[in-house]
């Protein structure tokens, strides 16, 4: 790969895929709202093009060159929070998923690498489960999922390379989400009541480092109209992930179990496979769970203290 475009690149994901492509001295066309570039590095590799996801399909107008190897689309609206419920802003973001599927083909993207989540699986898992009353973040994972099979549609008819990347769940420094690790490390700081569920269901976390490694690694050897799940390939009950953090960096906090009711969907541990993208790819997380809280939370107690 010599060029690319990354969408969201001032994302927590986005920013850390743009800092490793350009580590490998690949050039970066970097969208992302205007002013929203503090996350990249300086380096005349990135080319900044302030962008708004709901008007993509002005891209071949705000981008004048033309032949990229590959476009990575990671922009999308109400990834954590409350916005995660609004099932407008989620079917719009599938929408506007295509719009930048159809601008990559018109920029002359040999492919398209975009971010879906492992929350596609649970989502089926949920609609499809007799009896079942999902929550409302399901309505993120809902959005995921349309966007990926309308994009596997649409790529076929107009002719681009889709490559699908499910994340199980990123972590690491740098995010501000309210997320799990990310929360539990800063309710650890600020000494607040650490309850969670039973923990029984499946989990996955990845380090941020080794999910940019990932998706450098699809876009250069990714097959097409495939899709790759990146996940630490050491999945376990989500009890098992709390108690190493408790461990790790909270050896003298109490971690409560069970005070919180589980109303999501537990999935299989092989639904955690990680084997397609080690074989297609030759990707293989490096950075340990235990290794990986331990700096996120080195990171979020010193930016806490500026």
């Amino acid at each position: 790969m010599k060029r690319v475009i990354v969408s969201g690149a001032n994302g927590f994901v986005g920013a850390a895929v743009v800092r490793s492509l350009i580590d490998k001295g690949i050039e970066v066309y970097a969208l992302d709202l205007a002013g929203m570039n503090d996350r990249l590095p300086s380096s005349d590799l990135i080319k900044f093009i302030p962008y708004d996801l709901r008007e993509s399909k002005m891209l071949p107008a705000l981008i004048k060159e033309r032949e990229f190897d590959v476009f990575y689309h990671f922009a999308w609206i109400g990834s954590a929070g409350s916005m995660r419920t609004d099932a407008s802003l989620q079917l719009n973001n599938a929408v506007w998923c295509i719009d930048s599927l159809r601008a990559a083909k018109l920029l002359g993207c040999k492919k398209f690498v975009a971010a879906g989540s492992i929350m596609e699986h649970e989502t089926m898992a949920a609609a499809y489960k007799q009896g079942n009353r999902p929550g409302l973040g399901y309505i993120y994972g809902s959005g995921k999922l349309v966007a990926h099979t309308m994009s596997m549609s649409v790529a076929a008819e107009i002719g681009i390379d889709l490559v699908w990347a499910e994340i199980t769940n990123a972590y690491g420094p740098g995010e501000s989400s309210p997320r799990f690790i990310n929360t539990t490390l800063r309710k650890i700081l600020r000494d607040e009541p650490l309850t969670f569920t039973a923990g029984t269901q499946n989990y996955d976390f990845v380090y941020i480092d080794d999910v940019a490694e990932a998706f450098y690694l699809l876009g250069k050897n990714g097959k097409p109209f495939c899709h790759y799940l990146i996940g630490s390939s050491n999945a376990r009950p989500l009890r098992e992930f709390v108690l190493e953090v408790n461990r790790s960096v909270a050896p003298n906090k109490e971690f409560i179990f069970g005070n919180i009711p589980f109303t999501g969907v537990d999935l299989p541990l092989s639904k955690f496979d990680c084997s397609k993208i080690e074989e297609d790819c030759g990707f293989v997380a490096k950075i340990s769970f235990e290794e990986g809280v331990r700096r996120t939370f080195e990171w979020i107690r010193e930016s806490e203290k500026e």
